[in-house]
């Protein structure tokens, strides 16, 4: 069986409509402001709970939750865990390669000489370095569309949505990137990983019985005779 990209889109085909809105309406955003203005606008807005809980939102995009993540998934589905693991190589491989190529400096590093007027949550450890793109927004709009992707229950795909635009936003709430880096990091999770499934899962490998199992039922003692 042929996978194209038009085959993949239609498995995530909500998310991704949704998601084509957002970026245009970040792209006007980027056209009517500048950077500084931008940032210091989210920057102005901090809440308490927000302090609190935006450590734990950004850590649902780092990678070793993802690594966790294709651990588990192969105790289940090889092939599942196989396009989690990959997908994340490649995505964040991406990334790494982008941040060196541009290697801009993050808002502490740019803003050092007005740090007594940003607001900092404390107990984060603040980057100072790479900051286009976002590496964080890469994994969490990559993984929300792979596990959109793969479930059968597409009505998921809001929750997944808030999830990826809420570690994106959170990357920004603490100061850790940009606006910029933020939507430019989405966008390199979506489209890498859209373009990334539509040629693996044309192997014909991965469509193997075998692959629809993982570790549980290769250790699951078989029945006597």
């Amino acid at each position: 069986m042929k996978i194209g990209i038009n085959d993949v889109l239609k498995q995530v085909r909500l998310f991704f409509i949704l998601y084509l809105i957002l970026l245009c309406a970040c792209l006007i955003i980027k056209v009517l402001f500048t950077r500084h203005e931008i940032y210091f606008a989210v920057n102005g807005h901090f809440y308490a709970f927000a302090d609190w809980i935006a450590p734990y939102i950004t850590d649902l995009g780092n990678g070793w939750t993802i690594v966790s993540l294709s651990a588990i998934l192969l105790l289940f589905s090889y092939r599942a865990g196989f396009l989690m693991a990959t997908t994340y190589a490649l995505t964040s491989l991406s990334a790494q390669v982008v941040k060196y190529i541009f290697d801009l400096p993050r808002p502490t590093l740019l803003y050092k000489n007005q740090l007594s007027h940003i607001h900092l949550v404390k107990g984060v450890y603040m980057l100072q370095f790479n900051s286009f793109p976002s590496g964080h927004t890469v994994t969490a709009f990559s993984s929300a569309i792979l596990i959109l992707y793969l479930i059968k229950n597409k009505n998921w795909w809001i929750a997944l949505f808030i999830y990826a635009v809420a570690v994106g936003y959170s990357r920004m709430y603490l100061s850790e990137h940009f606006f910029e880096d933020v939507v430019a990091g989405s966008a390199l999770g979506v489209f890498i990983t859209i373009c990334w499934l539509s040629f693996i899962e044309n192997r014909k490998f991965i469509h193997s019985p075998s692959w629809s199992n993982g570790l549980l039922h290769t250790l699951k003692p078989k029945a006597r005779s």
